[in-house]
């Protein structure tokens, strides 16, 4: 019996051990709160409850693997505890890195939609309302992004999201197909062109492109496109990009096109203090234009932010006219924003 016993436990431990071994890892809780006060003037918006609050957590958890690799899990919850994306990345060393991502990515182009400098905020992003359509391409989708190493000061990474219109899916599930449109395919291009010099340490080239394809015969495919550059020169950042999206669309009364410009300047007073000012005009186009005339929407926002350990305070006074790309009074607007955030 106890020769029996003996030959049990060793049994066990030795799984244990195995089990151990193949989850070895760790698994962290990072979040925060932002509480802010919106005061709205012009047009037709009603401030109504000026009080937000938002709550944030994500999980994540690392390992890694015998050959050196190493994968991280990142799980994200916004608001109110809900789910927001799962995301797996794989360090392969000099083969490069693979990100598996459930939608609300910003991988591929839609990390490109708006990378100028800024205190806090995008200019369309404090309160407006403006309904400014970006690029976005396969980071909204379930997708698979692979990232090249940096050879030269540049990376170049393609994605790819099997169907643009599906939902997301557990393991061992599918979706069914999304609707009209179907795979998407994103490629950018990040260059730091030093060569060595210090002038040039803090530029940044940036352009990518995406493409959907249309199932239905009528329509043509989506194209979105953009390009810029930023640069920072001790506490001064300067940055400019152009975007655009081709809709595809054929309808008579449809969006043909979005054209975007946008610059931005941030100034980092001290650690803790800085200040920026950010401009964002964007141009909505229709199929038939003796229909109805392209609009354009114009944004800018002044910002200040200023932090103290876990805590930052950030305030912004933004503007817009046409917003939603229409054209009556009742769109020009303005909005202040004062938040407060404490990180944990």
């Amino acid at each position: 019996m106890n020769k029996l016993t003996k030959v049990g436990l060793s049994a066990l431990c030795g799984s244990l051990a195995a089990v151990s071994s193949a989850n070895a890892g760790d698994m962290t809780v990072t979040g925060g709160v932002d509480m802010s006060w919106v005061s709205l003037d012009g047009g037709t918006s009603t401030t109504g409850n000026p009080i937000g609050m938002g709550s944030n957590l994500t999980f994540k958890g690392s390992g890694e693997l015998d050959n050196g690799w190493t994968f991280d899990l990142t799980v994200a919850m916004l608001n109110s505890d809900a789910y927001s994306t799962t995301a797996v990345a794989i360090d392969m060393g000099g083969l490069g890195k693979l990100n598996f991502n459930q939608g609300d990515s910003g991988n591929g182009i839609d990390a490109m939609d708006d990378k100028m400098p800024t205190a806090w905020e995008e200019p369309w992003g404090n309160a407006l309302g403006t309904g400014v359509k970006l690029v976005s391409g396969s980071g909204p989708q379930n997708n698979i992004m692979y990232t090249t190493p940096t050879v030269a000061g540049t990376t170049v990474t393609l994605t790819l999201a099997p169907d643009m219109g599906s939902g997301d899916v557990a393991d061992k599930g599918y979706s069914g197909h999304g609707g009209a449109t179907g795979r998407g395919k994103d490629i950018t291009v990040n260059i730091n062109p030093s060569l060595g010099t210090e002038i040039l340490s803090g530029l940044n080239l940036f352009v990518g492109a995406h493409e959907t394809a249309n199932t239905v015969s009528s329509e043509n495919n989506l194209y979105e496109g953009v390009a810029g550059l930023t640069l920072d020169i001790g506490p001064v950042s300067l940055g400019y990009a152009a975007s655009g999206v081709s809709t595809g669309q054929e309808g008579a009364t449809e969006v043909d096109w979005y054209k975007n410009h946008m610059y931005g300047v941030s100034f980092n007073v001290n650690d803790d203090l800085s200040v920026s000012y950010g401009y964002h005009d964007s141009r909505q186009g229709f199929v038939n234009p003796a229909d109805a005339q392209s609009v354009e929407m114009d944004m800018e926002s002044w910002q200040v932010a200023y932090s103290m350990g876990g805590a930052s305070i950030r305030y912004a006074n933004s503007d817009v006219n046409n917003g939603s790309y229409q054209t009556n009074s009742g769109y020009d607007k303005g909005a202040q924003v004062l938040s407060v955030s404490l990180a944990f």
